[in-house]
């Protein structure tokens, strides 16, 4: 197959282009910067210029795929007060690329999230977000469902939802944020008792998955890229704590803004979930370290580390 790859130079897509091109699929990435078509080109991928504001470029680019799996997302207009402004860009995206495969019965595959999907209990493949009030992260979810519908009008479309982390050596999500909120603060919070949980993957069983996604995935298909059902919150910052030699502490609900910052609508989050209907569809079997081990194996805590000797 001929795949095209948003997102492709990022964590996760970094990971999906070699899993690709090591099952022999030809794979076209976009890059938006030299460094990323630099480093798609060494990765042996067929290089597209263009950013998701450039719909032209997404639209010629689905059209010449076999098929396409979205993951570009920015973050970083996102991560900087700009969350709707970033879903709006994407879901323009999105219904571009889209429109490109309608009728064809190629593959659409979607990153999504995980996050507070079901709180407070495990959350299945069936399960689907409620669509009400205005946060912009509904958006994200309405988006979700658009690819899902598009089912019905020829593509083969699927939706995998991440973990909150998907981990990893070199990975610069939530977990480093919460080792650098530990460093800063001198201790290694986590909320009330800690009980809440996390669903979890590592990075190379989530390109894994992404390639049997795009393979053969049935249309309208929902997969959990979650390898562990949830990994409690307390447990996380245990091992960051004896990483850093910081004491473990509860962290109180009315002091969550203050410690953990732009963190802090996420740390509460008690967001477990199964990943048996994806298994079973998909024969997809995770093999990577568990969280804690990751965190246990010390690279999280490498760089500032050795930046400080």
């Amino acid at each position: 197959m001929r795949v095209f790859v948003t997102g492709a130079s990022g964590w996760i897509g970094s990971a999906v282009v070699p899993e690709l091109i090591g099952a022999g699929h030809q794979v076209v990435g976009l890059a938006r910067s030299d460094a990323s078509a630099e480093a798609l080109a060494a990765a042996g991928a067929e290089v597209v210029r263009g950013s998701l504001d450039d719909l032209d470029v997404l639209r010629a680019a689905a059209a010449d795929s076999d098929g396409v799996i979205h993951l570009a997302f920015k973050h970083d207009v996102a991560f900087s007060g700009g969350f709707q402004s970033a879903a709006e860009a994407d879901r323009r995206a999105v219904d571009v690329l889209t429109e490109a495969l309608v009728g064809s019965d190629r593959p659409f595959v979607l990153a999504s999230g995980l996050a507070g999907l079901k709180p407070g209990r495990v959350a299945t493949e069936q399960d689907m977000p409620v669509i009400e009030g205005d946060s912009p992260i509904l958006i994200r979810a309405v988006t979700a469902q658009a690819v899902l519908a598009s089912a019905e009008r020829g593509v083969r479309s699927s939706v995998v939802r991440l973990s909150p982390t998907c981990h990893g050596d070199g990975d610069n999500g939530f977990m480093t944020s919460l080792i650098g909120i530990a460093r800063e603060k001198g201790v290694s919070g986590y909320p009330a008792e800690g009980a809440n949980r996390w669903p979890a993957v590592h990075r190379l069983d989530a390109a894994r998955l992404f390639r049997l996604a795009v393979e053969k995935a049935p249309a309208g298909t929902v997969l959990h890229g979650a390898a562990e059902e949830g990994v409690p919150l307390r447990e996380i910052a245990e091992v960051i704590g004896r990483q850093l030699k910081l004491p473990t502490v509860s962290v109180g609900a009315e002091d969550l803004a203050g410690h953990f910052g732009w963190m802090s609508g996420f740390v509460g989050l008690d967001a477990p979930a199964s990943n048996a209907a994806t298994r079973a569809l998909l024969d997809w079997d995770p093999t990577g370290p568990s969280l804690l081990a990751d965190l246990e194996e010390g690279h999280y805590f490498r760089a500032t580390d050795d930046s400080t000797v």
